[in-house]
């Protein structure tokens, strides 16, 4: 076989090591689905064969990684239901066989045990995990638009009970070692390097060959929906996962039907049950959108799709950062993490070692919960330099200015650290809304100037917007490129505007929400609105956490640059009355639209003063038209950027979209979301949106042009080459 190798002891214990060729890690690839029936024949064939122990050739075990796109009826746009389910079905089936082969079966877990990879451990009969803080194990793929398709939704709720699994398989979160001991996800936490150890030990102790849910005598953890404590978790748990989802998710409410269902079946027909909702499930546009943007297109922007090829690879070792302020400080702090000796700078020392201290305390929080051993938190943060001193900057490959947004103090730190920086190295601004081509005015070197935009929390937001200026050079988007890549963070690439692409879509979420305001909607409607579309948060709760006096100053710079050419947004005047006038300045003073000197945060009373509310009642009609208007705006805006050239992949477009300003990800991203509506009907509804609310709503000559043509965004532009 080409996946499994297997190797028998003197004790007759098989151990059959999982090791798929050309790969960082395990996955389970239509190959390693084909197998799995072939050595379990094997096994339970040889009466040499005592017992099994699974293990995995890769210290990154296995992960989610089945090929949906060449399943029949997925990506490809098959249709061919019976087909779609035979081959949802081969891991079911496969595992099943495992379990019920008659012979004792332990997993020896030594790495990642994600979505497949730990559906495959469920099938045994008992499993061991080495206690290394970076091992997890769960089931994730409710984030890809599924849910767990092979007997996941079925054995973790015999195992830990509906509540429990329901929980984790709806957030998509993971255990640790010690975490999943305690679940009951795991039997047994053992030293690193011991697994197959003690797996053995438990097979020669007479392990049981019987998995308790195929015992005559097994019940259901917690009872199931017909047990007055079980029916009560299904009652909750539909109320819950709709609060969560709001309804947009098919995922989620087959999840819990699969659960339902099969919990009151025998192993083999809920394992069909569960096959045949995860297939129902693959099939919708939702699963199809967000498997391509947040699988498929994220991967091969992580892995440098869009990196010129003929640029020499880099490895950047020495990068300074300007300003350790909030964002500098996490930059600092995520760079260090990924080994690079980090200079942070500020304009006092006392405010770089706040920078460093910021390093700090997220370290102290990893070592407390078991994440990091001291010694590797002190390494790292040993990298970490606060100073004043720019002649520090000598030698760094890279540097990243994170300094106010003020043009003029860009230009002055820009020219101070290019003094000390050697031919080739990168500036990189981390500006969020002045064009670089601007900024790089002050270099003199624009070849090597860039944007290398950041999302705050920086430790936490995925994404990095690399901005090309009109001089910059091919080596400086490679060289920005290994950087972003190095830190572990997904880059798009995008070129020069104001706002550039995410900042410029987002402002129109918010914007939107404070048009609504003044139209006369009641502020929590504006803000339940946001949630159900899809958003992380309403735009009024989204304006509070990016602070409104910075609305409010990005407004008056923008003023100032176009001049006449400056278009009012509805709404600014009541921000500038916010902020001017009685100093609201959002979440960061605790005073904005909401007040946050309690928890929960409450509305802000004083709204209603400002924005006299005219529209306080509700219809299901009314929020499903204001939840596409939300949506509308920001793809309108989306595809503004495209006839402008500022963005131009539809990966970079979707994955960008969804990764820093948090678009509805059930939609797979605002280009995804066009093409399936279809270009003509989101034309139509476009134009009747401009003639209710305004010009913003018009879409742009492109769509209109690909609309008569019946063209789609994918269908017409492939995936951008490097350059």
């Amino acid at each position: 076989m080409e996946n499994f190798k297997i190797e028998i002891d003197g004790d007759g214990i098989a151990t059959v090591t999982f090791d798929v060729p050309g790969r960082s890690m395990n996955t389970l690839t239509s190959g390693v689905m084909k197998e799995i029936p072939e050595w379990v024949e094997q096994v339970k064939g040889d009466d040499a064969i005592k017992g099994v122990v699974l293990t995995s050739g890769k210290p990154r075990a296995s992960a989610p990684g089945r090929i949906w796109a060449t399943w029949p009826g997925g990506m490809l746009g098959g249709s061919d239901l019976q087909a779609a389910y035979d081959a949802g079905w081969r891991l079911n089936g496969a595992l099943r066989a495992l379990e019920t082969c008659g012979k004792p079966v332990a997993a020896a877990i030594n790495g990642l045990a994600l979505g497949g990879g730990l559906e495959l451990t469920l099938a045994c009969h008992y499993r061991v995990v080495g206690d290394n803080s970076k091992i997890q194990l769960g089931l994730p793929e409710i984030k890809v638009g599924l849910f767990p398709g092979g007997g996941g939704t079925q054995r973790l709720p015999r195992l830990i009970g509906v509540q429990a699994a329901l929980m984790q398989m709806s957030e998509g979160k993971s255990w640790r070692p010690k975490d999943a001991l305690s679940a009951g996800v795991v039997h047994e936490v053992v030293e690193p390097g011991k697994e197959v150890e003690a797996a053995k030990a438990w097979i020669k102790g007479g392990g049981k060959a019987v998995q308790p849910w195929d015992e005559k005598s097994f019940k259901l953890p917690g009872g199931g929906p017909y047990h007055p404590a079980g029916s009560q978790v299904f009652i909750m748990g539909n109320a819950m996962l709709r609060k969560q989802s709001y309804g947009n998710y098919p995922a989620v409410t087959n999840m819990m039907k699969a659960v339902y269902e099969g919990v009151q079946l025998p192993m083999d027909a809920a394992l069909r049950v569960e096959t045949r909702y995860f297939i129902k499930t693959l099939m919708t546009p939702q699963a199809q959108g967000m498997i391509r943007s947040l699988f498929l297109s994220k991967q091969e922007l992580d892995k440098g799709a869009l990196r010129p090829a003929d640029v020499p690879k880099s490895d950047p070792k020495k990068v300074a950062v300007l300003g350790a302020g909030m964002m500098g400080a996490g930059i600092a702090y995520v760079q260090a993490m990924a080994g690079i000796e980090t200079i942070l700078i500020d304009v006092s020392q006392e405010g770089a070692d706040k920078g460093k201290s910021y390093a700090e305390d997220i370290l102290k929080k990893r070592v407390s919960r078991g994440q990091m051993t001291q010694d590797k938190a002190d390494a790292v943060l040993a990298l970490i330099t606060p100073t004043t001193d720019y002649e520090l900057i000598k030698g760094s490959d890279l540097v990243v200015e994170a300094v106010f947004e003020s043009r003029d103090l860009k230009a002055e730190v820009t020219k101070k650290a290019e003094a000390q920086l050697a031919p080739g190295a990168v500036f990189g601004s981390n500006t969020s809304t002045l064009p670089i081509t601007g900024l790089a005015e002050a270099s003199v070197r624009p070849e090597d100037f860039i944007g290398i935009h950041f999302f705050s929390p920086v430790d936490k937001m995925m994404l990095v917007e690399i901005i090309l200026g009109e001089k910059t050079g091919k080596a400086a988007i490679a060289k920005s490129l290994d950087y972003v890549m190095k830190i572990r963070k997904t880059p798009i690439v995008v070129n020069d505007g104001r706002g550039f692409y995410t900042s410029r879509c987002f402002g129109t979420y918010v914007a939107e929400g404070l048009a609504m305001l003044e139209e006369g909607y009641a502020p929590a409607m504006i803000d339940n609105i946001g949630r159900a579309t899809g958003m992380p948060r309403g735009p009024l709760e989204m304006h509070d956490d990016v602070a409104l006096d910075l609305s409010v100053k990005i407004t008056k710079q923008t003023k100032a640059d176009l001049g006449d050419k400056f278009t009012p947004q509805p709404g600014m005047e009541i921000v500038e009355k916010m902020v001017e006038e009685l100093g609201r300045y959002g979440r960061k003073n605790g005073k904005g639209f909401y007040d946050y000197d309690s928890k929960p945060k409450t509305l802000w009373k004083g709204l209603s003063e400002l924005a006299p509310v005219t529209i306080a009642e509700s219809t299901p009609e009314l929020v499903e038209d204001q939840k596409r208007r939300l949506l509308y705006r920001q793809a309108v805006e989306v595809a503004r950027c495209w006839e402008e050239g500022v963005i131009d992949d539809p990966r970079e477009a979707d994955v960008g979209a969804i990764l820093a300003w948090g678009f509805a990800p059930w939609t797979g991203g605002p280009i995804t979301m066009i093409d399936q509506i279809g270009l003509k009907a989101f034309v139509e509804q476009a134009d009747k949106y401009a003639a209710q609310y305004g010009e913003r709503f018009t879409p742009p000559q492109l769509l209109r042009d690909m609309a008569a043509k019946g063209e789609t965004f994918y269908g017409k532009f492939a995936g951008k080459k490097a350059a």
